[in-house]
């Protein structure tokens, strides 16, 4: 059993938990994930790792609600126990000194960037980093991204704090003025690595994104996390997450994310009608 060591609500449907899980925390490297289950029958959800600290054993997950599971999730409490949690999976970041590098994160994906910015600035590049949110209520892990980071540059679509407008819209200025830009990662919802890819593909950066896709088992047997990268399938759970960004076929990865709303919006009613001692809320 894996025990929440600490938890903190960033949002009131965004949170953050420290779990305990030393064998994960020995191992994990920027960019992986880990799948976890709250229960024994409970779903299997693929969450990347935000932070870890080896010599606590902890790794830090931060999660939206958006369905049932993450719903579960969010009701857990200190000392509560994960029936399993995973990992580290995936393919960990290509981290090496490229010089001038531009990290780029929005909604929770700024949890999942913040990892690979510290071990960028770690190896010795110039890290400017750009996070973006709707509005400054959802704008989050600023502190800890700005300690990862040479330079941080906060957007919201509203202007409720920092500039005004789209992660791209930044990103495309500094392209335009600045040649030494080497690389370009970028994470968060499916549009806005799309787009960030649109921005950067006239200019000669190589950009990675890293797909979080439904998956099952974790370790390519399924295939539930199938991409197209470069006309060729490859998965996410072995092959990636993380993949260059101008080889995405994003239409085919929109719609396989979608592939179960129906289903996954039934299981999210019944679960918000019933408590989790099974009486009835209603």
């Amino acid at each position: 059993m894996y025990k929440v060591f600490n938890k903190e609500k960033l949002h009131k449907t965004i949170y953050s938990m420290w779990i305990e899980a030393p064998e994960v925390a020995q191992s994990v490297q920027p960019g992986q994930f880990i799948i976890l289950m709250i229960t024994e029958k409970g779903e299997r959800i693929p969450l990347t790792v935000a932070d870890f600290n080896r010599e606590k054993g902890l790794i830090r997950i931060v999660f939206q609600i958006v369905g049932k599971t993450s719903e579960e999730l969010s009701t857990l409490e200190e000392g509560d126990k994960l029936f399993s949690f995973i990992g580290p999976l995936g393919k960990k970041t290509e981290i090496e000194n490229y010089g001038k590098v531009i990290t780029v994160g929005g909604g929770t994906g700024i949890a999942c960037i913040h990892p690979i910015a510290r071990a960028l600035k770690e190896a010795g590049n110039e890290v400017i980093s750009i996070i973006g949110a709707r509005n400054k209520e959802l704008v989050i892990m600023e502190e800890e991204i700005r300690k990862a980071s040479s330079e941080l540059i906060v957007t919201t679509d509203d202007g409720s704090y920092g500039r005004k407008g789209f992660v791209t819209q930044v990103l495309k200025e500094l392209l335009d003025k600045d040649k030494s830009i080497k690389k370009v990662w970028t994470i968060g919802p499916p549009i806005m690595m799309k787009v960030t890819c649109d921005t950067t593909k006239p200019y000669p950066v190589e950009t990675i994104v890293s797909l979080n896709s439904i998956m099952v088992d974790g370790t390519g047997m399924c295939g539930s996390c199938r991409v197209t990268i470069g006309g060729e399938t490859k998965f996410v759970c072995t092959d990636g997450p993380e993949f260059d960004g101008q080889l995405v076929d994003w239409e085919e990865f929109s719609n396989r994310l979608s592939r179960y709303k129906g289903s996954e919006k039934k299981s999210w009613e019944l679960y918000e009608h019933t408590c989790t001692c099974g009486r009835r809320t209603n």
